[in-house]
């Protein structure tokens, strides 16, 4: 590509559209200034001209410009980017916004690269080829942002891919990221791809790289802390030289040094992996506390079904409320949502009283002696956690556990044994 070039489309709406290209972009602009073309908000021109005939006139005139500024011209056999994009983010499920990218300086195409979070034709194409403009669909509640670009060497199909979301930094290289996807020229069928195959995916792969990150921000506060405990116990260096109380304070404030940022870490993906498994803990919650109401209904209620064993048994019978009560030799145990205890029991109050009554008596918080505040650190990110997957124990756990503020001890020496440590194990398992 020479180094001043333009592009020219066609875009339903806009009608001729030019973007400018190369090292020397500005050469283009230049000459699509002098042209008469009118620059939008995207970076793109376009050319005057109402009818057929204006238009050709609009071109040659432009081509004459180019010329004088050292440009070359070339026409794109593809519709408008932003066209498609606006197409297919009507069709997709939620609220999407279309905007267009132009990379004219090549300098641009490499940041856009370092950018990208994709592990699949997208990246290679974006290294590998001069792709002067893209456009972005980015979902309006989420943040979710896509890139579509055309597809190198192919006339008409599209390359779809993804942009880290923001907390992710730089997404290059990252052994999480989604594939792209090849999507055709249809805005339906494409929109369908896109919806069925590479959000699930990008879901998936946001879930993973957040626990990842969460699981190695975890596991460094852990060795960090490890070390940290190995020198206080032993009240020395490594060298075996004794440790003094002003040493033991610089040792507390190096380990807060290196693991609050990996705290701040932990904090900033922890909240959503925790609602992903909220609603598998909440249902074991509704579920026990369907087992203990039924447990506190009269008989009657309880099994209105219950015989002698004399009796014969009866075919099932809808309540009041249309549920059929399930019998058997034994008796009959009404299904699950019947009878007006049931719904006192599920109100969110008694399913949060259940859930804290069965978690156990709260732990005692470390003694103090002297406290004073140093720094906000909740302990529980030192406990043992598997993020991947709910574990048995959610459901006895409260829904909503506020973290304890972590408070240190002020103008006493805690090089003995008998000195409460600054995070104690024993408050978090």
């Amino acid at each position: 590509m020479a180094d001043a070039h333009i592009v020219l489309t066609y875009g339903r709406d806009a009608g001729i559209v030019a973007i400018a290209g190369g090292e020397q972009y500005r050469w283009a602009h230049t000459a699509l200034e002098e042209s008469g073309c009118r620059r939008d908000e995207a970076g793109t021109y376009r050319l005057p001209g109402g009818d057929e005939a204006a238009a050709r006139a609009a071109v040659a005139g432009l081509i004459r410009c180019a010329e004088r500024h050292r440009t070359s011209v070339s026409t794109s056999s593809r519709p408008y980017i932003g066209d498609a994009a606006r197409d297919i983010a009507r069709l997709l499920p939620g609220r999407w916004d279309a905007a267009v990218e132009i990379y004219s300086h090549p300098v641009w195409q490499e940041d856009l690269a370092a950018w990208l979070w994709d592990s699949g034709e997208l990246t290679r194409a974006v290294q590998s080829t001069r792709i002067l403009y893209a456009a972005t669909l980015t979902e309006s509640v989420s943040g979710t942002t896509l890139l579509l670009a055309e597809r190198p060497g192919h006339q008409h199909d599209y390359l779809l891919g993804a942009l880290p979301p923001k907390p992710f930094g730089e997404g290059h290289g990252d052994r999480h990221a989604p594939a792209s996807i090849i999507l055709p020229p249809f805005p339906g069928r494409a929109a369908k791809a896109i919806t069925e195959r590479f959000l699930p995916a990008y879901d998936r792969a946001v879930h993973d790289r957040r626990t990842a990150t969460v699981t190695e921000a975890l596991d460094r506060i852990h060795t960090e802390h490890d070390a940290w405990t190995t020198k206080v116990i032993s009240g020395r260096y490594s060298d075996a030289s004794p440790l003094g109380a002003d040493a033991l304070d610089d040792s507390i404030e190096t380990f807060l040094d290196k693991a609050w940022p990996e705290f701040l870490s932990v904090m900033q993906h922890a909240p959503a992996l925790l609602d992903k498994c909220r609603p598998a803990a909440i249902c074991r919650a509704r579920r026990h506390a369907c087992s203990r109401a039924a447990g506190r209904l009269p008989c009657s209620r309880r099994d209105p079904g219950r015989r002698h064993p004399a009796q014969p048994a009866r075919a099932p019978q809808p309540d009041m409320d249309g549920h059929q009560h399930v019998a058997d030799v034994q008796g009959t145990v009404p299904a699950p949502g019947t009878g007006r205890g049931l719904a006192q029991a599920l109100r969110p109050g008694c399913l949060r009283a259940v859930a804290c009554s069965s978690a156990g008596p709260p732990r005692s918080p470390p003694p103090a002696c002297g406290i004073t505040t140093v720094r906000s650190f909740p302990l529980w990110i030192l406990a043992p956690t598997s993020l991947s997957a709910p574990t048995s124990s959610t459901a006895s756990l409260p829904l909503s556990t506020p973290p304890f503020r972590h408070t240190w001890p002020s103008g006493t020496s805690c090089g003995s044994s008998s000195s409460p440590s600054p995070i104690n194990r024993g408050c978090f398992g």
